[in-house]
């Protein structure tokens, strides 16, 4: 009897819009490149701050997710997946090697989360008039000074 435990939880940027494609059995897959940030300080280069940037590559086959990936997964949103790590083998025609994909794979069980509000939104669905996001209605101002 073995045991493990495959989970993968990402949370970060979309890179681009949700791609989805048609598969030949019929089916469909979704598509989304996440970006993780992290910065740290480099004593070895006097102190420099170092930014980098992780690109994760995440895949569901589900059609109930994919229908809500296809109308609010967007570039630039905040978003949490939780799922299975998954390396998949491919060779490409004409050529002696294979290639390699390490991916999130969404499967039953595991969870989406858009973690912000869509772009140009003020949280009740109305547009900003003047380039500024207005508060909510039931907003606390109160709660403007708290600094996360």
């Amino acid at each position: 009897m073995s045991f493990g435990l495959n989970r993968a939880e990402v949370i970060g940027r979309l890179g681009a819009d949700v791609t989805i494609n048609s598969l030949a059995s019929g089916g469909r897959v979704a598509n989304m490149s996440i970006a993780t940030d992290e910065s740290y300080i480099d004593k070895r280069a006097g102190g420099e701050r170092i930014d980098k940037t992780e690109w994760h590559r995440v895949v569901t086959f589900q059609d109930g997710l994919i229908d809500m990936l296809a109308k609010h997964a967007k570039k630039g949103r905040l978003i949490y997946v939780s799922g299975k790590m998954q390396t998949r083998k491919w060779r490409k025609d004409g050529e002696d090697s294979d290639r390699f994909s390490t991916e999130i794979l969404l499967v039953p069980g595991g969870r989406v989360q858009l973690l912000d509000k869509p772009a140009g939104t003020n949280g009740n669905g109305a547009q900003p008039t003047n380039g500024e996001a207005a508060p909510a209605a039931d907003a606390d101002p109160a709660d403007s000074t708290i600094p996360f």
